[in-house]
């Protein structure tokens, strides 16, 4: 009898142990249990279950957090599904490396204006952010980590393709 109890007790005792881990549930599936620590305006501050390091994740990586100990549900970011180069609107770029972990690394893409420019220099970037972001679309990634972004500018602005605008990235995918 005292055996059965014992057995019983040490199973509750787990059961509430285990109710306290949350569960961060990746975009890709993935179900990460630990501890969050803190949450950030792009990234979340967590630790696995049974260590103490501190780790980050990207919001843009993260679907959800089931918090352990109140059961309560937190949906963080909603999925950015790209279907080809027709969803180039939908990228996002992204300037700061800790926005991009727990997500997969994808090829390097670039986005330029023409040698023969004639756009004002805004317009030109905008031209070169969204080639960027065409090419971002056509690998399937929903994001861009910016690694250059520089304006070239001939003799005069006033010539013949005065300026060039060019913006390179690699993208990724969840």
């Amino acid at each position: 009898m005292k055996k059965i109890i014992f057995m019983l007790m040490l199973v509750l005792g787990v059961n509430t142990i285990n109710a306290q881990v949350d569960e961060i549930t990746k975009h890709n599936g993935e179900v990460v249990k630990g501890k969050v620590i803190k949450l950030e305006e792009f990234t979340i501050i967590f630790k696995y279950d049974g260590e103490d390091a501190e780790n980050t994740i990207s919001k843009y990586a993260v679907e959800k957090i089931v918090y352990g100990k109140s059961g309560r549900v937190e949906q963080v970011t909603d999925k950015i599904v790209i279907n080809g180069e027709d969803d180039w609107e939908k990228v996002v770029i992204l300037e700061d490396k800790a926005y991009i972990a727990g997500l997969k690394k994808g090829e390097e893409v670039r986005g330029k204006t023409g040698l023969i420019n004639f756009q004002t220099g805004n317009t030109g970037d905008k031209k070169a952010e969204k080639k960027l972001k065409m090419e971002a679309a056509k690998l399937g990634c929903p994001f861009i980590l910016l690694t250059a972004d520089k304006t070239t500018v001939g003799a005069s602005s006033n010539t013949l393709g005065g300026s060039q605008a060019i913006k390179k990235g690699v993208a990724y995918k969840y």
